[in-house]
This record gives structure tokens, C-alpha cells and sequence, in this order.
């Protein structure tokens, strides 16, 4: 499966995305845990993280299959401050 990432993900691991294999019946839950445990330094953003299956929204239960695009989708801050 191709897993995107966006964000400070994406300055986590140093590059917009990649290929990766995991086990038959891995579901979004496995790909963020075995996503997390390679990320240092990207703290809490794990516990608010959006996540996309092939462009619709997904859940942590939800079943991956071999072809899948995977859209990690971290929390955003910022923007415009106070006058």
C-alpha cells in the first residue's frame, strides 16, 4: 500500500511518502501503531490523527487491502493571530 503523509509528518520522516507491506487483515489501527513506533520527535499527534483510505475518511478498525492509498492527516494549528 502507498501511506501519504502530510504535515509534521512529513518532516518526521523526511519525504511526502512511501510503500509499505503489512500483514493480511492489517487494519488503519496496525498502520498508525507501526507508523508511530518510527516516529520521533511527532509527540501527541498520533491521538487526533485523521486518517484517509483511498480519498474517504477512515477508522482505526477499518481493513486494509494490497493497492490502498493510506493519507495520514495530522492535526493542523496556526493561522492568522489576534490584532
Amino acid at each position: 500500500m502507498r501511506v501519504l503523509y502530510f504535515g509534521v509528518l512529513k518532516d518526521v520522516f523526511g519525504r511526502s511518502g512511501e510503500d509499505m507491506e503489512l500483514a493480511d487483515g492489517a487494519s488503519v489501527a496496525d498502520l498508525i501503531a507501526a507508523c508511530r513506533g518510527r516516529a520521533v520527535g511527532a509527540g501527541g499527534v498520533w491521538d487526533s490523527m485523521a486518517v484517509a483510505v483511498n480519498q474517504e475518511y477512515a477508522q482505526g478498525v477499518d481493513v486494509l487491502k494490497d493497492g490502498d492509498e493510506v493519507a495520514l492527516l495530522p492535526p493542523v494549528s496556526g493561522g492568522v493571530g489576534r490584532r
